[in-house]
């Protein structure tokens, strides 16, 4: 699933870059999304980048995150715990593209010359639902600095959050942050019982739950 996802982000990746009218037509603009009705934006948006490091960062966080996300949810499939793997990994990454901007499309509705493309808030829901499952595995900070995963996961957010507000970098901050929030949150819309396995990995037990 998520080699069929870097495939086709990076196919029609490449075609956008050399082609305006295809770029122009699948880049989110709330403006148009709100008042010309193009709803396919939310979800377009995600499979078009703004240059070729843009699409490498993502794809390659992608791929290295979605890779473990799709053990864990096969796992939980053949746990009992969920039906289908391939299906809650979709919901997962294609609803965190449209949950992602759904912060922004209110903000923006009604400025024409704001427009974003790239798949961020998926790649950041997928990172933050492999968080969610293995809080104290090692992440590179600043890729260099291994720390645990939870503790990246709370300097990104305050780092996001900061940025969002702050403004003024081009980078949609609160796509990054709400993917991230969707993603940690995800397990608990499966199951909420799924919450065990998080505080499990804290030596946090409760009988009842």
């Amino acid at each position: 699933m998520t080699i069929f996802i870097v495939i086709a982000t990076v196919l029609i990746s490449l075609v956008a870059f050399s082609n305006q009218s295809v770029m122009n037509k699948l880049l989110f603009s709330p403006y148009r999304t709100i008042h010309n009705k193009e709803w396919h934006r939310l979800l377009t948006h995600g499979f078009v980048h703004a240059d070729y490091v843009h699409l490498f960062i993502n794809m390659y966080v992608l791929y290295s995150f979605g890779s473990a996300v799709e053990s864990i949810f096969k796992n939980l499939q053949y746990s009992g715990v969920i039906q289908s793997w391939i299906l809650n990994f979709s919901v997962l990454y294609f609803g965190g593209i449209v949950i992602a901007s759904l912060t922004t499309l209110k903000k923006h509705k009604d400025n024409l010359y704001y427009h974003s493309v790239g798949a961020s808030g998926a790649v950041s829901a997928i990172v933050f639902t492999f968080i969610f499952f293995a809080p104290l595995s090692k992440l590179l900070f600043m890729f260099i600095i291994p720390i645990p995963a939870i503790v990246f996961g709370i300097l990104y957010l305050a780092y996001t959050h900061y940025m969002s507000k702050k403004g003024g970098d081009y980078i949609n901050h609160d796509a990054h942050f709400v993917g991230s929030v969707f993603g940690f949150i995800y397990p608990l819309l499966i199951n909420p019982k799924l919450i065990t396995v998080f505080l499990d990995a804290f030596g946090i037990h409760f009988s009842n739950l």
